[in-house]
Formats: C-alpha cells, sequence, structure tokens
C-alpha cells in the first residue's frame, strides 16, 4: 500500500512539472524534465535499494514495509529536497531577471 502510494505522488508530480513546463516554456523542456525526473527515479531507487539492503533484512519491518518500501520512502524523501532545490532555483532566476 505504501508503495502504491509513492508511485501514485510520483505519477502525479511527473503531470505537475510536465504540464507546467508545456505552459509555461516548452514541449521539448516538458519532455526533457519528464526524462529527467523518470531518470532520477529509476537511478535513485537503485542506489537507494543498494544502499538499504545493506543496513536491513529484505523483511524489512514488516509486511507492509519491507526493505523496497524502506528505499522507495528514502528515496522520495531524497527526491523531495532535491527538486525543491531545483524547481526553486528557477523561480529566483526569473524574479532576478524581471528586476
Amino acid at each position: 500500500m505504501i508503495t502504491a502510494l509513492i508511485f501514485s505522488g510520483h505519477l502525479i508530480f511527473i503531470l505537475v512539472i510536465f504540464t507546467k513546463k508545456w505552459q509555461e516554456e516548452s514541449l521539448s523542456t516538458a519532455f526533457v524534465n519528464l526524462a529527467l525526473i523518470i531518470v532520477l527515479f529509476t537511478v535513485g531507487w537503485s542506489i537507494s535499494s543498494t544502499v538499504v539492503k545493506i543496513f536491513i533484512d529484505s523483511k524489512g519491518f514488516g509486511i507492509q514495509f519491507d526493505a523496497d518500501t524502506i528505499s522507495l520512502t528514502l528515496l522520495s524523501i531524497v527526491e523531495y529536497f532535491f527538486y525543491r532545490f531545483y524547481y526553486s532555483s528557477e523561480k529566483l532566476t526569473e524574479a532576478d531577471t524581471e528586476k
């Protein structure tokens, strides 16, 4: 269940960013951002899964919170801070150029 929520959150995030970039910039920029999010998700999941499986058994902490769910949760936390930094710096540069 937790895994489904994480995947759903990523899907909604992808749709929001794709639509926002398509409306503000161009369709090609939207596809580049889509590819960036997908690549970072897949590579990040592989890396976080490897790190989590070193420290935690594959059973994890129960049926709903196994090692894969822990790695997805860790990945989502790291992605939250990365995307917050990545997309907020874009707003600051646009505001600075308008002044």
